[in-house]
């Protein structure tokens, strides 16, 4: 466990109310609404659509079970949900994303357990000014990454890098995070990881390949099957992550 957060001076901050549940330990934050559907099914989360949580929905554990909250697309938005999920008592937090394959080993349908952010949001820095890359949980990404492996899927656990601004993904960026480690492109995971540092909490995240760049043109694989079969397979490795946590 992280050493807890100390004493903050910002004037507007996550409580936990009279209203606000009572959450457990582990928590799933997921970007997608496909995502978040086929882990409230993994979850056997309750039938009637969760509770509303900002734009998102929450879908609280059983008696202090595992948490469900999402979709939660792009750095400022991951990184409210975050706070208030750790305001309400959770202290382990995977969080599941798509990405972008920037490296030619990294392929639709694969997976990726970074195993280091390269800041490129600008949420991280109102929290690590001056960092410019971010770390998970080394403990928590390793029993990631083994879980997806166990689960047959195709783990990479290179670096990744984070940008607010999907339509300005150029060659050049991508030559150059490409050069610092990056193999994977998304909106959320370096601003989890800092938030999560800042907050004393455990984090790690897991990212679908949904699509490529690592020939600096554009191949989408949304629909791909391979991307489709890997996303029900990983999502249940995550619940079951979740549940042993």
């Amino acid at each position: 466990m992280r050493n807890a957060a100390p004493p903050r001076a910002d004037l507007i901050q996550p409580r936990q109310g009279r209203r606000s549940p009572r959450l457990g330990p582990t928590a799933i934050l997921a970007a997608t609404g496909p995502d978040v559907a086929l882990l409230s099914a993994c979850l056997q989360a309750a039938p009637d659509g969760g509770r509303p949580m900002f734009t998102s929905r929450l879908y609280p554990g059983r008696d202090g079970g595992v948490s469900l909250v999402g979709p939660a697309i792009g750095a400022p938005y991951a990184a409210m949900l975050v706070e208030t999920l750790a305001a309400w008592g959770v202290r382990t937090l995977l969080f599941v994303g798509w990405c972008g394959a920037i490296a030619t080993e990294v392929a639709i349908g694969g997976v990726v357990v970074p195993g280091v952010g390269h800041i490129d949001e600008g949420t991280s820095r109102h929290y690590a000014p001056n960092t410019t890359v971010s770390r998970p949980s080394p403990r928590l990404a390793e029993r990631l990454a083994q879980t997806c492996t166990a689960a047959g899927l195709t783990v990479s656990t290179g670096g990744v890098w984070t940008t607010d601004a999907v339509f300005r993904e150029s060659p050049d960026k991508i030559e150059r995070f490409r050069a610092l480690g990056a193999v994977a492109v998304d909106m959320e995971a370096s601003a989890v990881f800092t938030v999560a540092a800042f907050l004393g909490i455990e984090a790690a995240a897991l990212l679908l390949v949904s699509d490529e760049l690592s020939s600096l043109t554009w191949r989408p694989g949304f629909n791909h099957p391979q991307f489709l079969q890997t996303r029900e397979a990983a999502c249940r490795a995550v619940a079951d992550l979740a549940a042993r946590l």
